[in-house]
């Protein structure tokens, strides 16, 4: 069990890290990403840690979408390589044991 916070508005905290901007601290600081961890059920943890009082955050990163799967499967099966479907450009999807998964935001998005 972690002593880490949970962040009142999560989505919006995703919506920002998705982009790769600065992510305001609800302590007038900025978050600062420590580490992603792969859950079992396909979402992702986020571990954040606030610049001014050191306090940490968790936020889940949900599970890919049925429409985020079919997309990368989709460009998979043509031999290409996916980008991640929510971190964008440059943020190629890796094989991670039967999984394609974006290292950035931790989520597997096709299976091998």
């Amino acid at each position: 069990m972690s002593n880490a916070l949970q962040v009142e508005k999560p989505k919006e905290l995703l919506k920002l890290y998705y982009a790769g901007q600065q992510i305001p601290s609800p302590n007038d600081g900025f978050l600062m990403l420590l580490g992603v961890r792969a859950q079992d059920d396909g979402s992702a943890l986020a571990l954040f840690e606030c610049s001014v009082s050191s306090l940490r955050y968790e936020v889940v990163i949900p599970k890919a979408t049925r429409t985020e799967r079919k997309k990368v499967k989709d460009i998979l099966d043509t031999d290409a390589d996916s980008d991640c479907p929510r971190c964008g450009m440059g943020y190629r999807l890796v094989r991670s044991g039967k999984n394609f998964a974006c290292l950035r935001c931790g989520v597997p998005f096709a299976k091998v």
